[in-house]
Parts: structure tokens; C-alpha cells; sequence
């Protein structure tokens, strides 16, 4: 075996990855512009800011309309086949760290920032996520978390079912991987366009939070086991997670190996310490409280 493979045992920070550039993107943005952010801002901030090979899928559909001045909410749909993809709900984070037991107002601010890059359904994936996080910072309850989440999307819309299907399985006190075999019978993970949407992922999601019962670890565990889009899955209920038990709950083993640093594709902040970029976010949340 080679010994040199990039495991864990080999990291040295946390990677560039498009799970964390976004979030370092709108700290910098926000950071600069304050909470009277526009879509049109943050459309311009994505060219001046972010290379275009660090987007995919929708994103980078949408950053190449904006180069060519399509301009949100255009941009999200103008010849994008991934508009209902999960690239928005991952962009959520910040705008729920930002607004601590504010729901509505952390998906208005996600709202903002997908319409830029998608439409319906891919839109309410980053405004149930963000006002989940936002949530998360008030109560352990996953529960209410999610119900909190569900209470600032469109209770018709499909993305709004397929989370309401998860509570029901919830409580019919099915086992996990009942649950996630159900997600598969819907969805076709073989299928390039299924295993990325927006709704499958979502009840990935929901289901490692629920079953997870505030175990990061075993949380974290199941989104990836369940397959999908798992290193966003993770990303997204280790989020949602490190809000409700804070950093000094996380397990070291999760910890450690990042040695405090984040590397990002967003121009001026390519390395950052990890605790740094977490009190620059509480001074934010801090200074609208």
C-alpha cells in the first residue's frame, strides 16, 4: 500500500473546496459591503473575487451569463441545466451564522445570493438550509430546526414534500438505512442529473440530522454512507451540527488535522485561520444583534 495516499493522516489544512469558498466569499463581501447586499453585487463580487474554474455546475453556468451581462435572476436559468441542482443550498452557511435565531431574515439573504444561480426548487434549498442554521443556534432540537427550515420555503413546493416525507419515516421510527433505501427507490443515484439535485440531498440531509441525534460523528457518518452528493451533505449537517454544539464540542479527531487553516479560491484570503474567520463571522452576527 502506498503510504503517501492523501488520507486524513496526511492533511495539513482544510482544502479549497466550493463547500468553504463561498462561505469565506460573502464573509469578505459582507465584511465590505454590509447587509444591504444586492444579487447584482454579489453577481459582480463572484467575477472580481473568484476565479471561474473554482464554480461548477450552475454556478459556473451563471457566472459565465454575468461575464456576458445576463444578470440575476436571468442568470440562474438562461441555459442552465443544473438550476434546481444542490449549488445553492451548499452556498447557505454564512447567511445563517450571520443571523442567529433570525430565520427570516438568513433565507432573505440566501434568497438573494440563488436566485443568482438557480431557480424553484434550487432556490429553496439555500434559504431551508440557511434558516436551519439560524435556527440551530438557538435549540438542540432537530426537530424544530428542521420544522423552522420548512416554515420559509413554499409549503407546496417539492422541495417542502420530500422533507416532510423524511419527518413522517422519522416517525414511523423506521431505522436510518430504511430511510436512506427509501431515498434511493425515489431516486436514481446512477442518474448524473438525480444524484446532484437539490431535493434527494436534501432528505439525505435531514435524515443524517435526525437519525444523527446530535452525534457529530454519527451524523456525519450517515451523509456519507447514504451517498449523493456526500461531501456537501457532510458539509451541510456538520454545519448545521457545529452551530448547536459550538467548536469546543466538536471532536478533536474532526479538529486536529486542519491545523487551524482554511486555503479558499477567493482572491486576498487563499490561506486563513480558521478561528480567525470565525470571529471576523461573530462580529458580524454580533453587531446586528
Amino acid at each position: 500500500m502506498n503510504d503517501s495516499r492523501t488520507w486524513i493522516n496526511n492533511v495539513e489544512c482544510a482544502p479549497s473546496d466550493d463547500d468553504t469558498n463561498y462561505t469565506v466569499l460573502y464573509l469578505r463581501i459582507l465584511e465590505n459591503e454590509g447587509r444591504g447586499f444586492t444579487s447584482q453585487k454579489l453577481a459582480e463580487s463572484w467575477l472580481s473575487l473568484m476565479p471561474m474554474l473554482i464554480t461548477c455546475t450552475a454556478e459556473r453556468v451563471a457566472y459565465k451569463n454575468i461575464a456576458n451581462l445576463i444578470m440575476p435572476p436571468l442568470s440562474g436559468s438562461y441555459y442552465n441545466a443544473y438550476r434546481e441542482w444542490i449549488g445553492a443550498q451548499i452556498r447557505a452557511d454564512f447567511f445563517g451564522y450571520i443571523n442567529p435565531g433570525d430565520t427570516e431574515k438568513a433565507a432573505e439573504y440566501a434568497w438573494r445570493d440563488a436566485r443568482l444561480s438557480h431557480v424553484r426548487n434550487g432556490i429553496y434549498g439555500e434559504m431551508l438550509i440557511a434558516a436551519m442554521i439560524a435556527r440551530a443556534a438557538v435549540t438542540d432540537d432537530m426537530m424544530d430546526i428542521i420544522t423552522a427550515g420548512l416554515a420559509e420555503i413554499p409549503e407546496k413546493s417539492r422541495l417542502a414534500e420530500g422533507i416532510k416525507k423524511v419527518l413522517q419515516w422519522h416517525d414511523q421510527k423506521i431505522s436510518w438505512e430504511e430511510a436512506v433505501d427509501r431515498v434511493h427507490s425515489e431516486w436514481n443515484e446512477k442518474d448524473s442529473h438525480h444524484w446532484c439535485h437539490v431535493i434527494s440531498n436534501a432528505q439525505i440531509c435531514a435524515i443524517s440530522l435526525l437519525w444523527g441525534e446530535n452525534d457529530f460523528t454519527k451524523t456525519l457518518g450517515i451523509s456519507v454512507y447514504a451517498g449523493f452528493d456526500t461531501d456537501c451533505n457532510a458539509a451541510t449537517t456538520g454545519s448545521i451540527l457545529g452551530m448547536i454544539l459550538g467548536a469546543g464540542k466538536i471532536p478533536e479527531a474532526w479538529i486536529k488535522p486542519l491545523n487551524n487553516r482554511l486555503v479558499s479560491g477567493v482572491s486576498g484570503m487563499t490561506s486563513s485561520g480558521i478561528s480567525d474567520l470565525a470571529l471576523r463571522t461573530f462580529k458580524l452576527a454580533a453587531a446586528d444583534a
